[in-house]
Order: structure tokens, then sequence, then C-alpha cells
């Protein structure tokens, strides 16, 4: 059976060629695509992403069918993810052993907010947490500076902490 720093071997290959490519200019910036789109009378969110689809409903007293995460579940979901292939890339080329990694996120959402008298309660989550566990022999200081290289460098933590403009349009169509 394959071991998580077995894993962490194949990550720091795989990371040594990904940096030689970007020496190289063999790497430029991708566009990342997703789409959702309502069905049926049940409303359940099919998401796709390039060949994957992911159900996102919503729960039964928000008129949902509990087939699957909402969207703000699904967001705290991607922190999770990123957070831990983050571990995993910078442990892998820090030399940090990994026995085992994981990590919860949580947050806060108030249902009642844009509702008449909770118009200033935001709307998304908020409060996120976030609490990686991780099993290693490393030291304290390897994994202090394992740590403060994730959160320097995970993508979704970083858009979250710091925002991003985001632009929208409406392509209204008449039947």
């Amino acid at each position: 059976m394959a071991t998580l720093n077995e894993y962490l071997r194949q990550k720091h290959e795989a990371l040594l060629d990904w940096r030689a490519r970007v020496r190289k200019g063999d790497l430029s910036a991708v566009t990342l695509e997703a789409s959702a789109s309502a069905e049926g009378r049940s409303g359940v969110r099919r998401i796709r992403i390039r060949d994957f689809q992911v159900i996102s409903d919503s729960p039964p007293e928000f008129a949902g069918y509990n087939l699957g995460p909402s969207s703000p579940e699904l967001l705290l979901g991607a922190l999770a993810s990123c957070l831990t292939h983050t571990f995993l890339i910078h442990a892998s080329d820090q030399g940090v052993p990994l026995e085992s990694l994981h990590a919860e996120v949580s947050a806060t959402i108030d249902p009642r907010a844009g509702a008449e008298g909770y118009q200033d309660v935001p709307v998304y989550p908020q409060d996120i947490n976030y609490l990686v566990t991780l099993v290693s022999p490393a030291s304290t200081a390897d994994v202090a500076r394992l740590r403060a290289t994730v959160e320097k460098l995970c993508p979704i933590l970083n858009l979250l902490k710091r925002g991003n403009e985001v632009r929208g349009q409406l392509d209204h169509q008449q039947p």
C-alpha cells in the first residue's frame, strides 16, 4: 500500500518538472472555466468543470432536495482542498515528511441576511476558520516554515483573504 510520503516523492518530481517548464517558458497563464445550469423541477445545479460534474442543491428549508452541497459549502470545500494540496506541494518541496494530512474549514452564514430588518447582515459566509491536522516527525520549526509558505501561496486562501474584482454580464433572451 502506497503511503503519503511515497506520494510526496512523486509530487516533488512533478514540482521539479513544473519548475523546469516555467524556466523554459513552456507554461503560461490558463483560463479556468466552470458552468452551472438549473435543472427541471428540482432546481439542482449541475456544475461542469472540464470533464467533471458536481451537483449543488439547497437544504429542504430552502426548497431544495439536499442532493448535494450548497454553493457556500462548495466554497469551503474548495478552500479545504486547496489548503491540503498546497500543504502537499510544499511539504514535498521542503522535505517535510507527512504521515497524514487533514483540513477542516468552517464559517458562519446567517439565513436572515438581506431580509427585512437584516439588510446589513452579510449574505456570504463569514468568520472563516480552518484547522489543518498533520502528523509528521518533522520539527516544529520545519512545520512552522511549511505553514508560512502555505499561507503565502495557497490560491483560494489568498483569494478569500484579499478579494478579487468580479465582473458580470447578463444575457437576457426572450423565449
